[in-house]
């Protein structure tokens, strides 16, 4: 029988970790000067140019976020990706110096987050998981 997701296996095969996410942007410039310049994520240089649509890869720690360049962006329905954090209120800080609306932090479960918008509204939670 298999165990499921919860426990490491399914059908015989193990999922080791989560590789990347994978978002829609409207514009891939803009997206990456909110991504790299704003957030402080970095732009691979292995993406193959021969995938036929626009789009970048990104380094987030050890993982990775794929942005694909799509026209029609559909509104967020609840999904999102969280960030984590070493320091939620200096971050949030930091973003708010820079114009941007982000949530109060709050507390869920052992951790805290908050929450923010791409420019294309995407949901990004930023995610200061608990120091004990």
């Amino acid at each position: 029988m298999s165990e499921g997701i919860h426990g490491g296996q399914t059908a015989g095969a193990k999922v080791l970790a989560l590789h990347h996410v994978s978002i829609n942007v409207r514009d891939i410039g803009r997206a990456l000067r909110f991504y790299v310049d704003v957030l402080g994520l970095t732009q691979r240089t292995d993406r193959p140019d021969d995938l036929g649509i626009e789009g970048a890869w990104l380094d987030v720690g050890d993982r990775q976020l794929h942005l694909i360049e799509q026209p029609d962006v559909p509104a967020a329905l609840g999904q999102h990706f969280a960030l984590l954090v070493d320091q939620l209120d200096r971050t949030v800080s930091a973003l708010r110096s820079q114009g941007l609306t982000v949530s109060d932090p709050v507390q869920i479960g052992r951790g805290r987050q908050s929450f923010l918008s791409d420019p294309d509204g995407n949901v990004v939670e930023l995610h200061q998981a608990s120091r004990s």
